[in-house]
């Protein structure tokens, strides 16, 4: 007969601190979870005692991290990870579900070109559907519950929770060979609204008393770049998008400097339990391939 420790940790206690740790309430869990309340709060307490550690509390904004909880989180994902894989590896069955991920467009080469197939090729029984908007547009999917997970920048429509992936560099971007006449309205060419760079500009010009009006508005980052190296207009764009038609423009054309921006990964809350592991998988893998790049 095999002794088992009793310093052994019940997985599926594991699963409910964490689902309740994503999702900041007993509630949501317990129904992520297929679980009563009751149930749930009990594995979360039993999981407590074995620890001999609080590892969450109950305040205004539902349920938070204790310093304990939030040392736990990290080994338990990564600890649920590797036995889900050993699960996987040695039955033959990889993880499953939908995974619906939204990314900004100007983005959406570094995470189609190679992170979304690798990620295929390790889980192809996951249904992937991968979608492009501006970050203001998918905060309000993922809050609508119509996306399992995004990456989007932290403004104009600021998600609480995120993990942070890099700042942003945003530039000043015009044709090679373009004068700009400093007294006349700068001629833009920007995304529509709930786009975080245009936000930026739109702010640093006011502040600074700069004249400017909407030459060329469109959802696509290449037709914007298309208007900057025919010299229709001035945009902002990643300092690493800039062509060699086209220049950084600053204060020698009487343009403000540009904040950054913070790029985030944010989980939804709708998200099914069986569907659960493969968005983790992705966030993951995400993380691995894009966190704190510079």
């Amino acid at each position: 007969m095999v002794e088992v420790s009793s310093q052994t940790l019940d997985l599926e206690a594991l699963r409910s601190f964490v689902a309740v740790a994503r999702l900041g309430s007993l509630a949501a869990a317990a129904e992520q979870r297929h679980r009563t309340v009751s149930a749930l709060s009990m594995q979360i307490k039993r999981l407590e005692t074995r620890l001999e550690a609080r590892l969450l509390v109950r305040g205004a904004r539902g349920m938070t991290l204790t310093a304990s909880g939030e040392a736990l989180l990290g080994e338990a994902r990564e600890l649920l990870r590797h036995h889900d894989g050993l699960v996987a590896r040695i039955s033959g069955r990889g993880l499953s579900g939908r995974v619906s991920f939204g990314m900004p467009e100007d983005y959406a080469s570094r995470l189609v070109g190679r992170l979304l197939p690798d990620f295929l090729a390790r889980h192809p029984d996951v249904v992937l559907e991968a979608v492009t908007a501006t970050s203001g547009e998918l905060a309000r999917r993922l809050e609508r519950g119509q996306l399992s997970l995004v990456v989007a920048l932290d403004r104009p429509h600021r998600l609480s929770g995120g993990e942070p992936l890099w700042r942003t560099s945003p530039v000043w971007a015009g044709a090679r060979d373009l004068a700009l006449a400093p007294e006349a309205p700068l001629p833009l060419a920007l995304h529509p609204v709930d786009c975080p760079y245009r936000q930026l500009g739109i702010e640093a010009l006011e502040a600074g008393g700069r004249p400017w009006h909407a030459v060329f508005t469109s959802t696509s980052i290449h037709a914007l770049e298309t208007a900057v190296e025919a010299g229709l207009a001035v945009s902002i764009l990643e300092r690493d998008r800039l062509t060699p038609a086209m220049r950084e423009l600053g204060e020698a054309e009487g343009l403000p400097r540009l904040a950054d921006c913070q790029a985030e990964l944010h989980y939804g809350r709708g998200v099914n339990a069986a569907s659960w592991p493969a968005v983790e998988a992705l966030g993951e893998m995400i993380k691995a391939r894009l966190g704190q790049r510079s």
